[in-house]
């Protein structure tokens, strides 16, 4: 079930919401709990077996754990086996067809393989077990003895399909005690609608830009519609999942959590370490807190510095893809992260700002050419046309039919990627002065949005979400 569905809008959504806030308040979590487990099986209900037993092993290791944390070696091959165990079944589901698949070609072998459909949100779900597990066998937080709370933590529907990825010690005082109050849910309400114009109004409708130039046969593209086509893919892709993280914050604050912000206007950025400093913020913490820290981080020699960034963005490649084009994706931002902080990172922050914004926004839209491969030999062909080599003509009609109907499109998608749309956004409620004035507009335009975006759910049929393959 998608956010952006007719039916989580005016089915699932407004009945959770009144069951939850009518029952007693120390049921509201077990009623979460059951909403957030019929959210995950309404896809696909095979694979709430596999999110219970997830929830079961990281529950009793956990406690396993807690209670061996005077034996830190005991603690220690109890982690470990905890950890292995998770690792395996992710990469059993996500993993084993990259892994027959690369068998086959190095092997010269046609070995028969049954292609598994991947559990949606395998990835988030792990991600959050794992950190749960470490922080316990660190001490830095208790392990969960109430089983509801722990399956609540993995299993809350607003961020578990698409995140952000939660720490357990962030919420860990949320599932126990958390405040309701008409001004907290009043925020989430608008926090959902914007992420909801961002993913039904933009990114559905730039992401249509991107179809047209993917269907294209790429020897006929000129050099101006590939980067046409990878533009509008930057901005589907970062108002999809923004978007989606908008809405699961906002879903939050319905509930009385808290999550924290997963993007920060992303394509701002003057470098491309800034860029992943506000790009899927979640997951990079998560990979700087349980993966470079542990690796050494920066407090080591230089070769080891390097090698621990490799390490860290090969394994951020592979966690978004089980395809050796998301590898590569990993690695190149890896190379460009270490030629920052080594090679050219101090000329380029003497150089004016609007080239260091060109360079990175550049450098960016060329990754996301091997983000949207099917694989690598067709990244190298599209990356060629961008640059002339292959390309059918520097521009074409294509490339001008593109402009004229979609100019609008593509200034919206500037201007909401920047904060000066949300400084411009906000300008519209602060027209009057008076806060009760000031409300009343609020209030007409976001209602105004949302049934903007209710038209284009009931006229369009194009609603992807790209990060369900994650």
């Amino acid at each position: 079930m998608l956010f952006s569905s007719i039916t989580f809008l005016f089915l699932f959504l407004p009945i959770t919401l009144g069951i939850y806030y009518l029952v007693p308040y120390q049921l509201k979590n077990m009623i979460l709990l059951i909403a957030s487990l019929i959210f995950y099986a309404w896809g696909e209900p095979v694979y709430i077996i596999l999110m219970v037993l997830s929830i079961g092993l990281n529950y009793f290791c956990g406690l396993d754990i807690g209670e061996k944390q005077n034996s830190p070696r005991a603690a220690k091959q109890s982690l470990i086996f905890a950890i292995v165990m998770n690792l395996l079944i992710l990469g059993f589901f996500k993993y084993y067809g990259l892994l027959m698949e690369t068998l086959n070609t190095a092997l010269s072998v046609e070995i028969p393989y049954r292609v598994l459909p991947l559990p949606i949100g395998i990835s988030f779900y792990t991600f959050q077990a794992l950190s749960y597990l470490i922080d316990v066998y660190r001490k830095e937080v208790s392990p969960q003895r109430k089983i509801t709370h722990f399956a609540l933590y993995i299993s809350m529907f607003p961020q578990l399909i698409a995140g952000p990825i939660v720490r357990y010690i962030d919420i860990e005082a949320q599932l126990k005690n958390r405040t309701f109050n008409m001004v907290k849910f009043g925020r989430g309400v608008m926090f959902f609608i914007r992420g909801l114009a961002k993913k039904v109004v933009l990114a559905n409708s730039i992401g249509a830009v991107y179809e047209q130039v993917a269907e294209t046969q790429i020897g006929t593209v000129s050099v101006a519609t590939a980067w046409l086509g990878c533009l509008a893919y930057a901005f589907q892709i970062y108002f999809d999942f923004g978007g989606y993280s908008d809405m699961a914050v906002g879903l939050g604050k319905m509930f009385g959590f808290e999550f924290r912000k997963n993007f920060h206007y992303p394509y701002v950025s003057k470098s491309i370490t800034e860029f992943w400093r506000r790009w899927h913020i979640s997951l990079g913490t998560w990979f700087r807190e349980y993966v470079y820290i542990p690796l050494g981080g920066n407090r080591c020699s230089k070769g080891r510095h390097i090698c621990n960034l490799l390490i860290v963005w090969m394994l951020t490649g592979l966690w978004h893809g089980a395809e050796w084009n998301f590898f590569f994706w990993g690695l190149y931002y890896g190379i460009l992260l270490i030629a920052e902080k080594y090679v050219w990172g101090t000329l380029f922050s003497r150089i004016p700002r609007i080239f260091q914004h060109i360079y990175t926004f550049l450098l960016v839209l060329i990754g996301w050419v091997f983000f949207f491969s099917t694989d690598l030999g067709y990244a190298f062909d599209y990356i060629g046309v961008m640059f002339g080599v292959g390309a059918s003509a520097l521009f074409d009609q294509r490339a001008a039919f593109l402009i004229f109907t979609h100019w609008l499109l593509f200034v919206l998608c500037i201007l909401a990627s920047s904060p000066r749309g949300w400084n411009v956004f906000c300008a519209v409620t602060e027209v009057y002065k008076k806060s009760r004035v000031r409300r009343v507009a609020s209030c007409i335009l976001y209602v105004g949005i949302f049934l903007i975006c209710v038209a284009f759910l009931v006229t369009e049929t194009f609603n992807p979400f790209l990060y369900f393959r994650f």
